[in-house]
């Protein structure tokens, strides 16, 4: 009962993204989103987060949209839980009648916990960020200074196994995620919604630790403006690459 109820809960809310981006005047892309994510466990209580992402602007390989370089510092709580605090350099490529690229530095503090059951598997978090976007002279030109404002993330991702082996190497899983994003600052007037992204696809497990997810994900964005909204359609391919490099004890 608890797996379907998690699955109808995520199925829900993209079937809603879903409605919203057709009743809304969108703006539609299709793009192809590339990531790495890499959490390394050094000690029972400290570890490393590392993710690079790249993402394409439209048509799925025309040009460039953005590009991510997030690290962060976890500190486990217990075996399932932990706090990360980092920060993330990122880069948004001209856009438009915009011919210069736009830098944005990111401190970020998040919780995490993930819960497993034999025939599920859940991951979720809190995220909270500071985003310090620079500020945009002319079309051709960055301004002195940065536009700022706080963002909250919520994400669930749900993995069912595809085999009597249950995510085991060499077994695949179905995934569903979503994550939705909520602005708020004294800079933000008419977009406190920010986004939400709505993932559905598979994971190849390489082993016990690392799987490969690929799939569809609509997002669908509400622009600063307030009446401006995008929908893209993106292929997204991440690779989740999980180390442990505490000592075996014999």
């Amino acid at each position: 009962m608890k797996t379907i109820n998690f699955l109808l809960l995520i199925l829900f809310v993209g079937t809603i993204n879903n409605s919203l981006a057709q009743t809304k005047a969108t703006t539609k892309d299709n793009q192809i989103w590339l990531g790495y994510l890499n959490q390394t466990r050094l000690s029972n209580k400290w570890g490393v987060w590392t993710d690079l992402q790249l993402r394409t602007k439209e048509d799925f390989v025309d040009n460039f949209s953005q590009s991510i370089a997030r690290v962060g510092l976890t500190y486990y709580l217990t075996e399932e839980a932990k706090l990360t605090a980092g920060y993330a350099y990122i880069t948004s490529y001209p856009e438009g009648a915009r011919t210069i690229a736009q830098p944005e530095h990111r401190p970020w503090q998040q919780i995490q916990w993930h819960t497993k059951y034999p025939k599920l598997r859940l991951m979720q978090w809190f995220r909270l960020e500071e985003r310090y976007r620079r500020n945009i002279l002319n079309n051709t030109e960055l301004a002195d200074g940065y536009n700022f404002n706080w963002r909250l993330r919520y994400n669930i991702l749900a993995q069912f196994p595809l085999s009597k082996n249950k995510f085991q190497p060499n077994t695949f899983s179905f995934v569903l995620n979503n994550e939705i994003h909520v602005n708020f600052g004294k800079q933000i007037v008419y977009n406190y919604f920010d986004q939400n992204r709505f993932f559905a696809g598979f994971a190849y497990h390489l082993n016990k630790h690392d799987n490969l997810q690929f799939g569809y994900m609509n997002l669908f964005q509400q622009l600063p403006a307030g009446n401006k909204y995008k929908s893209n359609s993106v292929a997204r391919l991440f690779y989740f690459h999980n180390l442990d490099l505490r000592k075996k004890t014999k």
